[in-house]
């Protein structure tokens, strides 16, 4: 996100190469990734030289780890149903996990020593604003920021739809569906943790400095959003679920609204408008609309099985809030499709394939058969309250790793 890897005056920075439109089923931002430091040189007299040594080479690692895969994560390739891939993302992950206890110590254990490294990272999209801070709750903030990155990522991977193994059409399998509910948790369960346990630790004044793609409201925003799209592979699971009533479904579009109305408040709370972070906006704007659409939907539906001429009226009201959602989800995800770094939408599949066909169809004929039941006049009924439901999902519980035992040494070596 260049923007957002930028401060305030620099919110427009965009260096990406033009190329192939990518598909983007899953917002990622360019990935921030870490700059060499040397270690050595600013803790070399305060700790141990093992300690420094494999800090260091932890942290080299990542580096080049992180170098190599970041290209790859924008433009994330399809894969037919038989090929499994993202190792390389699972590698970076574990390299990441590998760090963090020995990092932690750091915070913990070295105190005096946990402000003395200018820990500096870069944005992929924007390799001219790198972001320094000599703040050890800085670098495991970032640190849990690219986990969760690295999550979403994996997950867009997962929702383009691959071709069937009898190649009759592109699909995502239930499988893929089911696994990418879990990462968007796990996902999500990185970034409460940032919020939650590391952001507190910086203090408030340099907390002002941070890059704005560390910036609270943002961190909240990618946590809804990941809760978001698994209420959405929920419903469509439900859509496809003869067993499914109504009301679960009803229950499940409302609980996406409540996730990307909650995205919206925190994204709005942050100055982004080109680059990366106006294209996060748009993308939030793009699916709260498009979670509106589903929740008016299903409630028209519920309504309309009322035997009153008001809840007919209601239900007709409701299905047409649903289609003007319909109509602004779609603008919104044109612009956002258009703004650089262009993207496309991939092949339509689960609810929102549905609700397209959906949607225009039952608004008209509802309307239509109501008006041959009352003859009369009507009064347009504006749009009914959506029911409010508690989002039953949550962020997976993670906690940071206790300190690693080589910090023993150092407590010896003290």
């Amino acid at each position: 996100m260049g923007c957002l890897a930028s401060k305030p005056r620099d919110a427009g920075g965009n260096r990406r190469r033009p190329g192939t439109a990518v598909e983007v089923a899953v917002f990622v931002p360019g990935l921030r990734i870490p700059k060499s430091v040397d270690l050595s040189q600013t803790l070399g007299n305060s700790l141990s030289r093992n300690l420094v040594e494999r800090l260091s080479a932890l942290r080299t690692r990542i580096v080049v780890m992180a170098a190599q895969e970041a290209p790859t994560v924008t433009k994330p390739r399809r894969k037919t149903a038989t090929q499994h891939g993202g190792s390389s993302l699972a590698d970076l992950l574990q390299a990441l996990e590998d760090y963090l206890p020995v990092l932690l110590g750091l915070v913990k254990n070295g105190s005096q020593s946990k402000d003395k490294v200018q820990f500096v990272w870069v944005n992929q999209e924007d390799v001219a604003e790198e972001t320094g801070m000599a703040n050890a709750w800085y670098e495991v903030l970032s640190v849990l920021h690219l986990m969760a990155m690295l999550c979403l990522s994996e997950a867009n991977s997962l929702l383009l739809p691959k071709m069937s193994n009898d190649c009759y059409q592109l699909k995502v399998s239930e499988e893929d569906q089911r696994t990418t509910i879990d990462i968007f948790l796990k996902a999500a369960g990185y970034l409460d943790c940032a919020i939650q346990h590391v952001l507190p630790q910086i203090p408030p004044e340099t907390r002002e400095d941070l890059p704005l793609d560390l910036a609270e409201g943002v961190l909240r925003a990618f946590c809804m959003q990941a809760l978001g799209q698994s209420v959405d592979i929920q419903l469509g699971m439900a859509i496809d679920s003869p067993k499914a009533t109504l009301a679960v479904k009803r229950r499940l579009a409302c609980e996406m609204v409540k996730c990307w109305h909650q995205a919206h408040n925190s994204i709005t709370q942050v100055p982004l408008t080109d680059g990366w972070g106006g294209k996060h906006h748009l993308f939030i704007k793009w699916k709260y609309a498009e979670a509106k659409a589903a929740a008016y939907y299903y409630h028209g539906l519920i309504l309309d099985e009322g035997n009153t001429e008001k809840s007919h009226g209601m239900a007709i009201a409701a299905l047409q809030a649903a289609e003007e959602f319909l109509k602004e989800s779609k603008r919104a995800c044109e612009v956002f499709n258009a703004m650089p770094p262009t993207s496309r939408n991939p092949p339509l599949w689960g609810s929102a394939r549905y609700l397209l066909e959906k949607i225009p169809k039952d608004a008209s004929s509802k309307a239509r058969i109501n008006q041959d039941l009352y003859s009369h006049e009507r009064v347009l009924e504006p749009a009914p309250t959506l029911p409010d439901f508690a989002v039953a999902l949550k962020p997976d519980d993670y906690q940071l790793p206790p300190v690693d035992p080589s910090w023993n040494e150092q407590n010896d070596h003290q």
